[in-house]
């Protein structure tokens, strides 16, 4: 790190849809860094491709962030001194920048037609605008002076290219990778501002991180191809000395590592890609998210730093506190990561049981109210989520694996009970009813102590009785220990079930 130079980075999303999780991991890495550092993370919207642009994505953007815990210093809400934050407020400040490289001869206005381009590509398949044909189309580098000064005078609609040197290697240090070069000549003359005044994203990229003092650059390795071109900019501009360290992150691949992981394969194979719901205004169409799928925000958060970074040990559980103290960019790897859900969900079950119940009980209310549990007792309801919470991957699991202590079974696993049913059994439950209608401490030990003894009294067996009396109690062959179950629900509606699944029992069996 320079050390002369306070740490600033940013994320820079576009407002087009969703949050990928690629994209929630670039903000967690430039995060990391900017916190372990002392510096200042800066969300600045990049929306200078108004034909994509997407109402409401902004604010899912900024909705996501908050969920996951990294939020940023600086950014169109919070504010701060290098604002305004949406590059589409800045717009007057980029034409001044791409005139300045024309001047210099770093750049040209071309006038080429849309139809025109597209007659070229029709005829060339590998069409591309470079310093192989610029000179045979319509831009200010092939045409007379006064010819282009006619065309600007008459506001005749123009964008503005780089002028891409030949056979030049322009390379640079990246954080990750070492040593990354390229040939120019390979490289085409990118449009640096568009026919409506907005700028490309190199343009911007590059006068945006300049002007906000953006120390280090975390980003995506698809962006790697145009670095060349972002390289010359910071140089053209007089600026090489400032540019940004960058650290170009590993793709995340799919889970057979064929490939760099997309919303469709989250479709195809049931897991979401996005950090939360997203519906697509245009479309009407829903896509799921790891929050609302069930995972907790440190949980997805873990997840994510593991995937392309380690620490160099086996640890693999992490607070935001001990990634921020143990983050390194030495650490992350150039080869690109593969999703695995099941390993998701492994993280998401470990968090659940690490987490306290406050914690749990904010995720868990909104659940709890769209099953018709509106105000629990909350320390009822603390107690439930402490004998199940060990059995919950997601936190949306817990109304499977506790709704029988909001509400009496619906109905009861009677194919495990009849088979071995029978005049003892109806026997033993009528009278341990009876004798559980009075009897005190009403606690987990003493229920099971005195439920056992009764057993062994009657000359039956254990696992014959046991299980009859759980699934009077939750329905099914399934839940915590049973007489934590009915210490938890109470003498009252222990004895209610109890009758009640008797009586069901008695009636299925001939």
């Amino acid at each position: 790190m320079d050390q002369d130079r306070n740490v600033r980075v940013r994320f820079a999303p576009s407002p087009t849809g969703g949050l990928h999780l690629g994209g929630v991991r670039t903000a967690l890495f430039n995060y990391l860094f900017a916190k372990q550092h002392g510096g200042t993370f800066v969300l600045r919207i990049e929306d200078t491709d108004q034909t994509r642009f997407v109402p409401g994505a902004e604010a899912y953007i900024q909705d996501c962030l908050r969920w996951c815990g990294i939020e940023p210093d600086e950014s169109p809400i919070h504010g701060g001194e290098h604002g305004p934050y949406r590059q589409s407020e800045r717009k007057a400040n980029y034409r001044a920048y791409a005139e300045q490289l024309v001047a210099n001869g770093y750049a040209y206005y071309a006038f080429d037609t849309a139809e025109q381009l597209d007659a070229q590509r029709a005829a060339h398949p590998n069409f591309k605008y470079s310093h192989e044909n610029r000179q045979q189309l319509r831009n200010s580098l092939s045409l007379p002076a006064d010819e282009t000064e006619r065309l600007l005078a008459e506001g005749h609609p123009h964008v503005i290219r780089i002028k891409m040197p030949v056979g030049e290697t322009i390379g640079f240090e990246d954080l990750i990778r070492g040593m990354v070069s390229f040939d120019s000549s390979l490289v085409d003359d990118k449009v640096l501002l568009k026919a409506d005044g907005m700028p490309t994203y190199h343009l911007a990229v590059v006068v945006d991180d300049y002007v906000m003092a953006i120390t280090h650059v975390f980003r995506g390795e698809e962006w790697l191809p145009s670095a060349p071109v972002h390289i010359l900019l910071w140089e053209y501009l007089g600026w090489r000395h400032a540019m940004p360290k960058w650290a170009h992150l590993p793709l995340i691949l799919k889970p057979d590592g064929n490939g760099k992981l997309s919303k469709r394969d989250g479709d195809r194979l049931g897991f979401p890609v996005y950090a939360m719901n997203w519906l697509d205004p245009q479309t009407g169409i829903l896509t799921k998210g790891f929050r609302e799928m069930g995972f907790l925000p440190e949980a997805f958060v873990n997840m994510l730093a593991l995937l392309g970074w380690n620490d160099g040990t086996d640890q693999e559980i992490f607070t935001r506190d001990e990634l921020v103290s143990k983050f390194s960019v030495e650490r992350i790897s150039k080869a690109g990561a593969k999703f695995d859900f099941e390993k998701a969900k492994w993280f998401n079950h470990e968090w659940i049981k690490r987490s306290d119940g406050d914690t749990l009980l904010s995720e868990l209310r909104s659940l709890l109210a769209a099953n018709g549990v509106i105000d629990p007792d909350e320390q009822y309801l603390s107690a439930v989520l402490a004998l199940v919470k060990d059995r919950l991957t997601f936190t949306t699991d817990f109304w499977e694996q506790a709704s029988y202590f909001f509400k009496q079974p619906e109905g009861y696993d009677l194919a495990a009970i009849q088979p071995k049913w029978n005049t003892e059994k109806t026997a033993f439950f009528a009278d341990m009813i009876a004798k559980l209608e009075n009897f005190a401490p009403w606690h987990s030990a003493e229920l099971e102590s005195f439920y056992k003894l009764a057993i062994n009294a009657s000359g039956m067996k254990m696992g014959e009785l046991m299980l009859p009396f759980r699934v009077m109690l939750v329905g099914g062959k399934f839940g915590p220990h049973v007489f934590d179950i009915a210490a938890l629900l109470g003498r009252e509606e222990t004895v209610a079930r109890m009758k009640k699944g008797l009586e069901a029992f008695t009636q299925a069996t001939p």
